[in-house]
């Protein structure tokens, strides 16, 4: 089963995500983590997930970029968060950005969903906010909106976090 979580920021989409983990049943849980810390303010975020997930059995793995190279247990359910960052890393890991990221991405995503018992994907709402923006940060909202809509497609459920609460746009509750 593949499941893709998106809300605002602070909508409590990381926590949901994690439940739903849990909710999943037994087997080997793994975190894959996709944020880069570059900075104070992301090792602070990473900081504060490690100990949102402390004590529920999670495995963090840390890949940044090149989801297709990474081999996980079939018996696992995965947390991956979050796509924002993801696509971020994959956009600008070089001196200029390549052709092919979104195709990328969601192959990368194809295979992890069939490695493993079930993927809980977290990514993020960016996509209502008022302000203009211009250049590389079109693109990658470009871009994050077409890997949200083909993992959208993919995905068993696919539920939106508004303020704690979860609404389902498809399966789930949605039903």
């Amino acid at each position: 089963m593949m499941i893709l979580v998106t809300g605002g920021s602070g909508s409590g989409k990381s926590a949901y995500a994690e439940d739903r983990v849990l909710s999943l049943g037994e087997g080997r849980r793994i975190y894959v983590a996709t944020m880069h810390p570059y900075d104070g303010e992301s090792l602070r975020r990473v900081k504060r997930h490690r100990q949102m997930r402390a004590g529920k059995g999670f495995e963090t793995v840390e890949r940044y970029t090149n989801l297709r190279e990474l081999i996980l247990p079939g018996d696992s359910v995965v947390l991956l968060e979050c796509m924002s960052n993801l696509v971020a890393n994959e956009m600008f890991q070089g001196d200029k950005i390549r052709e092919g990221i979104v195709m990328d991405v969601v192959n990368g995503i194809r295979d992890l969903k069939d490695q493993v018992r079930h993927l809980v994907i977290v990514t993020n709402e960016i996509f209502s906010e008022p302000a203009c923006y211009e250049g590389d940060t079109v693109r990658y909202q470009e871009y994050l909106g077409k890997v949200n809509q083909l993992l959208a497609l993919l995905a068993d459920e696919v539920v939106e976090v508004v303020y704690g609460i979860p609404v389902w746009h498809k399966g789930g509750n949605s039903k």
